[in-house]
């Protein structure tokens, strides 16, 4: 089988297909009219975010029997339409769910021990106590949305803490000894944190807007190292200044565009964006949770394992 490979990867990826008799080409900077051109020629091809996998393409792909999209989710291909072809949809949610449920808990402790303020505070010159005083985890409820391989990443995350852990999720009978799966209202009534882990969907897709915020009972922290299209920032913002979302961690932001680089490459910032980069109860980080150096080798194996299950 031939395979091309649309995006860099970790090496092992192209060493294991070629050990296994695949034919494997590289093509990361040719536009997406000249892989069109080309496309018929293989069977498989290797994919991160560079572009839209749509209809068009899909009809161009003659020969095609697998995609492998080297992350977790698969929202820039159409599935559907794949799926009629006969073409394999293979995915690495396995891949980068440790990195995740890592890099949730690290945002959660830094905002409830003030760390990226206070330090920032102390290289300006300024040792201020009082005023970083910090929250605890301890008798807090964490409210999940989404329990797949990142919710119950975190939520494993979160089993040496003395803290109830829930969540909601579109499937029934998805929790386990680390969460207890209730209904969306007892989540809202209950959570002092919600943290997203869902798919990008028409579902999920501003999920998180005035109307949701608002049947919290308590004021809550949000977490988002999922999708940054789920949260409406404009509504975000306005909970952070009436005190509804206490503070907020976010990995992803609605702004990104596909590829995830080249965020404002108009230098026009958002005014709701421009209130983050300033709140000091809010942390940022460029879509990276699931982004290690572990990861990056981990969802490449999961890649290739799930090829060969399939093909040989």
């Amino acid at each position: 089988m031939k395979v091309i490979h649309l995006d860099t990867n970790h090496p092992l990826l192209i060493n294991q297909l070629n050990k296994l008799g695949f034919t494997n080409d590289e093509d990361y900077l040719s536009s997406k009219e000249d892989i069109e051109a080309k496309i018929h020629n293989y069977d498989g091809f290797i994919i991160r975010s560079r572009f839209k996998i749509d209809k068009a393409f899909i009809d161009k792909s003659t020969n095609l029997k697998f995609i492998g999209r080297v992350g977790a989710g698969l929202e820039n291909i159409d599935c559907e339409y794949a799926i009629s072809k006969n073409i394999a949809l293979i995915a690495a949610p396995e891949g980068n769910r440790n990195a995740v449920g890592e890099h949730t808990l690290g945002m959660l402790l830094s905002l409830f021990n003030k760390l990226n303020k206070a330090d920032k505070e102390i290289r300006a010159g300024k040792w201020l106590r009082e005023e970083n005083r910090g929250l605890e985890l301890d008798g807090k409820t964490i409210g999940l949305i989404g329990y797949g391989n990142m919710g119950k990443s975190f939520a494993k995350k979160l089993k040496g803490f003395d803290v109830d852990v829930l969540c909601y999720d579109i499937k029934s009978n998805v929790g386990d000894e680390n969460c207890k799966q209730v209904s969306l209202e007892e989540l809202q009534q209950r959570s002092d944190v919600l943290s997203l882990h869902t798919p990008q969907t028409t579902l999920t897709r501003n999920m998180i807007n005035k109307a949701f915020i608002n049947r919290f009972k308590k004021s809550f922290w949000l977490l988002n190292t999922a999708r940054g299209t789920s949260v409406v920032t404009k509504d975000l913002v306005a909970a952070l200044k009436r005190g509804k979302i206490l503070g907020a961690g976010l990995d992803v932001l609605e702004y990104e565009k596909s590829s995830f680089e080249n965020l404002f490459s108009d230098n026009n910032l958002p005014e709701a964006f421009q209130y983050l980069i300033a709140s000091e109860n809010v942390i940022l980080s460029p879509h990276v949770a699931g982004w290690t150096i572990e990861s990056n080798e981990k969802l490449a194996q999961t890649i290739v394992d799930k090829i060969k299950a399939k093909f040989c």
